[in-house]
Order: structure tokens, then C-alpha cells, then sequence
């Protein structure tokens, strides 16, 4: 099993206390997005856990007890961007907090699990083809060193980010402007030493070398814990989603950073009256159990694949 801490909201920053709880306990409450009153267990054991991928875009809350995930493969998808606090209301200083971070956790942990994440990328007036450039090379100058990958990806318009989003001014993008933009990135990304992949994105980039994500990645697990997976692509997301099946621990409508684009929370006053019914000891990422409440425990197995391969038993073989 494969945990996703989260696509739906910033745990590390938001939640960290929360999280180690949880796996002291070794089990968390999920409640069903589409069915509030379901809930499902889900198992927290490390025999069970193949690996766990943090989203995140500060993680400084949480590095002062990495200690305690020892028991876990685990990496981080961190999304670091150039935009200023009109878009991404409530993050400390990316100067003074957000980066050192990153330096730091790819230091400790190494920098094949720190995933450089720049998205969703948009077009305004004072966000510009040449700005993104810019300060793209500004971050990668300063990250480079410490990550394997950048993710990239371009904006994607949903019904409750339209309102959030009207005062900035986004202007349409084009084929030729991500084209353009892709083409300049890829060169800065061979200068610092790192790849460049796109998220769910249609166009092909190939040809600049430019590969597709995937976030929730199998090959990266596999390396990290030395070992292969049954696992197949995850049937929830987009088609043009490289991600393999995962299960996601968070909540909707609670993540605290304040950025405008994001899908994931309503409004930003949802988001901080749900936080506001978080207690760091309950199973439930926020609110309470009442007894219309149905709770269902959650089938878990490893998917580490046991049986040899020809493949491993020639390894073994030559060795």
C-alpha cells in the first residue's frame, strides 16, 4: 500500500504533529470525500506501508523529528514556486524558510526524495514568459544541487478557483507559449544538473527531454526500498496522469497555505474553520465521530512483489 499525504491538503506544514500521531498509533480515520458519513480505517504499519509521498510546500515542521519515519521508504513532492504573497497568501519567506528547507531535507534525507515541484505555472502581467524564466534559474541556481527532478505543470481552471483567480488577470496560454517556456526551462534545468517532467499535461516535450511525471511514482519507490511492486496506474486520476494507485490520508477544504489557484479548498475561510476542529490526537484529520457514522476498515497489504523474477534469479546467479 502506497500512502499519498496529500494531494488534498499540506500535511507536513499544516499537520505534521497530526501525522506522526498517526503512525504512532499505526492506523488513521478517512472520511469519504463523497460520502461524509463514511469512514474508512486505514492501516498505518509498516509492514503494510510500502512507502508514503508528502506534498507539501514547507516541511520545516516536520524535520525535527525525521527520526521517527525510519521505519518507512518515504519521499517528498515539494512545490516551491516564484510567485509572490497575492498568490500564495500565508507561506513564510521562500528566502529565509521555504529554501534553506528544501536544502536541509534533501541534505538529511537525500535528494533523490526531494521532488522540486514549479506548478501550476500561468500566464498575467506581471507574471510573464520572461519572469518564469527568470526566476526559474533563480530557484534552480539555488536547488539544483539538491534534487533529481523538477515537476512542471500549467494551470487547470475548476469552478471554485474561477472566482479566487479573476483579480490576477491570467491571460490564455498557448501551445507555443508552453512550447517556448518548456524550452527555456529545459535548458536551465541541464545547466544546474537535474530533469525537468511534466504533470498531467497533453503536450508531448519529449524531444526536448522533457519527460512525463509520475508523482506517485513506482520506479522511484522501488529504488528507494530495493525492491519491486504489483501495482498499477491509478484509475482516479486523468488519463494523461502517470501516478500509480495510492490512498490518500487527507481532508478537503483544510489546507492553510492560502494559495488562490488551489482546487483542493473551497475558500480560505472553509479552510481555517475546519482547521480550527483539528485535534493532533484524534484519528480524524479534523472534526469528531458521531454514530450516524459508519466505519469501515480498509483492506491493506504490502505490495511488495515476492515471487523472483527470471530476471532477479539471473542477477542472483551472476553475482
Amino acid at each position: 500500500m502506497i500512502i499519498s499525504a496529500s494531494r488534498r491538503t499540506d500535511i507536513p506544514s499544516c499537520y505534521s504533529e497530526w501525522m506522526y500521531h498517526r503512525l504512532k498509533e499505526k492506523y488513521v480515520l478517512v472520511r469519504n470525500p463523497m460520502n461524509s458519513r463514511q469512514i474508512s480505517k486505514i492501516d498505518l504499519s509498516p509492514d503494510v506501508v510500502d512507502a508514503i509521498v508528502f506534498w507539501t510546500k514547507n516541511p520545516a515542521p516536520m524535520m525535527e523529528r525525521l527520526d521517527e519515519l525510519s521505519a518507512y521508504r518515504y519521499y517528498f513532492q515539494f512545490t516551491l514556486t516564484a510567485y509572490g504573497p497575492e498568490v500564495e497568501t500565508n507561506l513564510p519567506s521562500k528566502n529565509k524558510i521555504v529554501i534553506p528547507a528544501f536544502q536541509r531535507l534533501s541534505k538529511e534525507i537525500g535528494k533523490e526524495k526531494v521532488i522540486w515541484r514549479y506548478d501550476p505555472i500561468f500566464f498575467s502581467e506581471r507574471y510573464t514568459m520572461e519572469y518564469h524564466c527568470r526566476y526559474f534559474n533563480v530557484l534552480a541556481a539555488k536547488l539544483g544541487g539538491y534534487t533529481e527532478t523538477c515537476t512542471v505543470s500549467f494551470l487547470d481552471f475548476y469552478r471554485n478557483t474561477e472566482r479566487r483567480l479573476k483579480p490576477l488577470g491570467i491571460r490564455k496560454d498557448t501551445l507555443a507559449m508552453r512550447t517556448e517556456l518548456m524550452g527555456r526551462f529545459a535548458q536551465t534545468a541541464s545547466e544546474y544538473g537535474f530533469r525537468i517532467n511534466t504533470c498531467a499535461e497533453e503536450g508531448d516535450f519529449t524531444s526536448m527531454g522533457i519527460g512525463r511525471a509520475s508523482c506517485i511514482d513506482r520506479e522511484r519507490i522501488e529504488r528507494i526500498g530495493g525492491f519491486r511492486l504489483n501495482v498499477s496506474k491509478d484509475k482516479n486520476q486523468r488519463a494523461e496522469c502517470g501516478c500509480v494507485s495510492s490512498v490518500d490520508i487527507g481532508a478537503y477544504h483544510t489546507c492553510k497555505n492560502g494559495c488562490i489557484y488551489c482546487y483542493a479548498n473551497a475558500s480560505e475561510q472553509a479552510a481555517f474553520k475546519n482547521a480550527a476542529k483539528h485535534d493532533p490526537n484524534s484519528p480524524l484529520l479534523f472534526g469528531t465521530i458521531d454514530e450516524a457514522d459508519r466505519i469501515i476498515e480498509k483492506e491493506a497489504k504490502s505490495l511488495v512483489e515476492r515471487q523472483m523474477t527470471l530476471e532477479d534469479w539471473n542477477e542472483n546467479r551472476n553475482q
